[in-house]
């Protein structure tokens, strides 16, 4: 637990982890806080506007009742099972009762199509999958490819006679069950990372992590929690930014959790959400930050009161955060990590300045530095390699399957990101840009990240993504992809004026020499703009492939 202080370096230097030998996230999150019969733990609306609310107690129940219709139904130890489903009681409760198993949970995207689905759970060898009618037939397409899925589990609807029902199951289990003793190295989940840099791979995490995670939470939440806390996430919580940056600490905590997710986000019922709820924390993805900046005088609508947002995934800029504090009457902070060491790095608005455009500075609990190719610490100031030393509660056991892969992301016990960043004389990290991501032009080592929070400060500018464009004389130039506003009229002359706006604040070598528009941008479903895929249609474009 952190210990509030005055000063950021009371509070990082203050701070000791306690990892115990035995330790399961299912009792953690739930059977905990069940002796308080009406501790509310979940506030469930659907897309008509329906609330359903459940008790920590309830979820105990419910989970018993499912490990032990999930244990008949032939589910083990170890085995590796699918949870494919939106924000929803059920998502929920088969979180608890896998971990209560022992069994190893895979996250799985709703948006995923079948090509995705089958590579996650043929690659871990998932033994079963908890899904709902709209994602079944997904599911029923590839199983015959599937060899190791043995039990689908139908969470709402009729399903097929070779389909388990998930309420039927709950409602014939016994809601006694006694939870596995495993140890807090033991595994919990397999997520597999966004594949911004080639096929995903799967990061094994052991129960430990969410113990790693909480410094990470409750830094850019303000010492998280506080009384009447209560949070949300637009993020699916098949990502990491869900289900382990809101839904299992929350729970930790005692915490209760809103769980509404449109099939679209929709910026004007964000803001209905968090007043008709009385919401008070959130992470919110900085698209979707990005997309609420544009409602016009959400207050004059929408009695929101909120005590703290984190962000992450993309950096915020000056503009962002003026708006936040203009807006949403906070200082929104930010945080990085990543699939395999999330949450290392990120701000703290009651204990140190918040710098737009940094990151933040290292998590307490958490050794960040900016290393160079032999894994040595720089001066501050000069370009490296962000990386988090080991041993660290927080960071996967490995690469599920692949050692080769878990081999090459060690140097000595640093745990390389393949992020670049610069480190200030005060601690501060200013991310440069991914390794990939680099753009180099007349001898210049030019990151996107920069040029990119530059370009949105533009009033023409909706979103933006920066990539280097081969150049026969430069090596590369700097191309942005640009979606306007609502209501301005791309052409020549605002396409000068946004080549001006940026040689004049940055520099002329960072000026984006060409500049396209278009209607929408590659993403990531955890909603990071995929560059490597821009580059790639630069690269054919310009060889005449």
């Amino acid at each position: 637990m952190l210990k509030p202080g005055k000063t950021y370096d009371e509070v990082y230097n203050s701070f000791q982890w306690e990892i115990p030998e035995f330790y399961n996230m299912g009792v953690d999150i739930c059977d905990k806080w069940a002796h308080q019969r009406y501790r509310l733990a979940l506030i469930y609306e659907d897309e008509g506007g329906r609330v359903e609310k459940y008790s920590f107690y309830d979820l105990k129940k419910l989970s018993n009742a499912l490990a032990n219709g999930l244990r008949e139904s032939g589910i083990e130890r170890g085995d590796r099972v699918g949870i494919l489903l939106p924000q929803s009681p059920e998502a929920g409760i088969a979180h608890i009762a896998l971990y209560k198993m022992g069994a190893v949970v895979i996250p799985l995207f709703t948006l995923f199509g079948t090509d995705a689905l089958e590579y996650r759970l043929s690659n871990s060898e998932a033994r079963g999958v908890v899904t709902d009618e709209v994602n079944l037939p997904k599911v029923m397409e590839i199983l015959d490819r599937l060899p190791h899925l043995k039990t689908v589990i139908l969470t709402r609807g009729k399903p097929p006679d070779n389909v388990f029902n998930f309420w039927d199951m709950v409602d014939r289990g016994s809601t006694t069950f006694e939870p596995v003793q495993t140890r807090a190295e033991d595994p919990a989940f397999i997520s597999y990372t966004s594949g911004t840099t080639g096929p995903p791979k799967g990061a094994y995490h052991a129960h430990r992590v969410l113990l790693g995670h909480l410094p990470g939470i409750q830094f850019p939440h303000n010492f998280f929690p506080e009384e009447d806390d209560l949070f949300w996430t637009p993020a699916d919580w098949a990502w990491m930014g869900g289900f382990m940056d809101v839904l299992l600490p929350s729970w930790h905590y005692g915490i209760p959790v809103v769980a509404h997710r449109a099939k679209k986000f929709d910026p004007e019922e964000a803001f209905h959400l968090l007043a008709k709820h009385g919401i008070r924390n959130a992470f919110m993805p900085p698209t979707a930050l990005k997309m609420m900046r544009q409602v016009q005088d959400p207050r004059a609508r929408h009695d929101y009161s909120m005590r703290t947002i984190g962000s992450g995934g993309e950096s915020l800029g000056e503009e962002l955060l003026a708006w936040g504090r203009e807006v949403m009457g906070l200082t929104i902070n930010e945080f990085y990590g990543q699939t395999e060491v999330n949450l290392v790095i990120g701000t703290c608005s009651q204990v140190m300045e918040v710098r737009p455009g940094s990151m933040g500075k290292a998590i307490p609990g958490h050794r960040v530095e900016v290393v160079d190719e032999s894994g040595v610490p720089v001066p501050a100031g000069t370009v490296g390699e962000i990386a988090i030393r080991r041993p660290d509660p927080v960071m996967c056991i490995e690469y599920w399957k692949n050692p080769a892969a878990t081999r090459d992301k060690y140097l000595n016990d640093w745990w390389l990101t393949g992020d670049l960043a610069k480190k200030d004389e005060d601690g501060y990290f200013w991310f440069v840009g991914r390794k990939d991501d680099l753009i180099t032009s007349s001898g210049y080592r030019i990151g996107p990240a920069e040029i990119e929070d530059c370009l949105m400060k533009h009033p023409a500018v909706g979103m933006v993504a920066v990539v280097g464009s081969p150049d026969k004389v430069r090596t590369e130039v700097v191309k942005a992809f640009i979606i306007p506003k609502a209501g301005i009229t791309p052409g020549p002359e605002v396409e000068e004026d946004i080549k001006k706006f940026v040689k004049v604040r940055l520099a002329a070598h960072e000026y984006p020499r060409e500049i396209e528009f278009v209607t929408e941008l590659p993403m990531t479903n955890t909603g990071k703009i995929i560059r490597r895929e821009l580059k790639a249609l630069e690269i054919k474009r310009k060889s005449g492939a």
